[in-house]
């Protein structure tokens, strides 16, 4: 290879995908405004800061900067030897914190000043396994138990531990990924029916034996029947985002953030941001969300190996399927349940785990990027042996 091919792949090597990057940052920088100006009142009258949301998660967001820089340049390889470790360690803490958290939802670990969310951390690590195993290269993909029993026991595991914490939305999310994971590396769909047969009737079944699944679900369909009590939130939500109208009140002008709105610095922080911003700004927010993921789905398809290509899948479908959820719950389309919106709501764990997502990413992406060397023909290697040959020969008769 000539030498000006060789740094033409290097510099290739180390430029990561900027379109992603540039899209990336624009959330978290949106994210980061929204927040201060939907939470300022709910942390005064929690703290008596109204700077509390802000500055945590603008330490937050530093944080996780440095945790993307780091991963970006971290071989994305190296995960398919650490994966069965990182797996293991997060399936002991979610079982860890059913019985040492201190939080009444039990979703919470506690060290010293350090608190986290293991649910966060064991998304990543069913992606990570996930891609390990179905990129063998001696799997049989088609094969109902290898291909779609097997791997649905690796989420499945991590999904019933989180979901009796108890968090619903965080068990659906994990069941999504892996089930996206295992259709994108080329599963019998067929053989899939029978397994959602099994979980609508499981759904059926518990709906009608469970009462409070039977309140969750009128009241979304009728959240007036109740509206100082089940019905609240979904209200608030909706009385926020038709007040906005077409152009907003003004960035800081909401007014449903003023002790009306459940958790506007969380759950429904973009009811807040249609308030303010208006229904134009929140489409073109949602527009960069769908440029992110799309071209995040471009990085997968160009990913040099099976393995990338299908962390890649599982990181994108965890941001598509998290913000679809939340949009659907903060618009009424969906029931209301505690799920937040990647790069905007309010939390450390799920900012920083975000973010070095974000990182392996683009560090896959690198490799995208980077041009394979065409294969040499039969007759370029037999002309390239013959000259090796008559050099050897005139360096012996020297």
């Amino acid at each position: 290879m000539k030498k000006g091919a060789l740094s033409s792949r290097s510099r290739r090597l180390t430029s990561v995908d900027l379109p992603f990057l540039v899209g990336v940052l624009l959330l978290l920088g949106i994210g980061l405004a929204t927040l201060y100006s939907a939470g300022y009142a709910k942390a005064l009258q929690k703290t008596g800061n109204s700077y509390y949301y802000i500055t945590r998660q603008g330490i937050y967001a530093v944080m996780g900067l440095v945790v993307m820089t780091v991963a970006s340049w971290f071989p994305y390889r190296f995960y398919k030897k650490l994966s069965p470790w990182l797996y293991g360690i997060c399936v002991t803490l979610l079982g860890a914190v059913l019985f040492l958290s201190n939080d009444s939802e039990k979703r919470w670990l506690y060290i010293g000043p350090i608190q986290f969310q293991p649910s966060e951390f064991a998304k990543v690590a069913v992606i990570l396994l996930l891609a390990a195993y179905l990129s063998n290269p001696k799997l049989r993909i088609r094969n109902f138990w290898r291909g779609i029993v097997f791997p649905g026991v690796i989420f499945g595991v991590c999904a019933f531990l989180v979901g009796i914490e108890p968090h619903l939305s965080g068990a659906i999310l994990v069941a999504s990924i892996g089930l996206m994971m295992i259709i994108a590396a080329g599963a019998n769909i067929l053989q899939m029916v029978p397994i959602g047969l099994v979980c609508i009737i499981g759904g059926v079944a518990l709906y009608f034996s469970e009462e409070y699944m039977q309140k969750r679900i009128q009241y979304w369909l009728h959240p007036e029947l109740d509206p100082t009590g089940d019905g609240y939130q979904a209200l608030q939500s909706l009385y926020a985002i038709g007040s906005g109208g077409l152009t907003g009140l003004g960035y800081g002008n909401s007014r449903q953030k003023y002790l009306y709105l459940p958790e506007p610095q969380n759950d429904f922080i973009f009811s807040v941001f249609c308030e303010e911003m208006g229904w134009i700004a929140a489409i073109l927010v949602l527009g960069i969300f769908a440029f992110v993921i799309a071209r995040g789905f471009y990085i997968a398809a160009k990913a040099p190996d099976k393995f990338s290509s299908l962390i890649v899948v599982g990181i994108i479908s965890r941001l598509a399927v998290q913000t679809i959820f939340n949009i659907a719950v903060v618009s009424g389309a969906f029931p209301v349940t505690g799920i937040s919106l990647p790069f905007f709501s309010y939390g450390g764990t799920a900012l920083i785990v975000l973010l070095g997502e974000m990182g392996i990413v683009l560090q896959i992406s690198r490799f995208a990027s980077l041009e394979k060397d065409p294969p040499i023909k039969d007759e370029e290697r037999e002309n390239n042996g013959t000259r090796t040959v008559l050099a050897s020969e005139k360096g012996h008769r020297k």
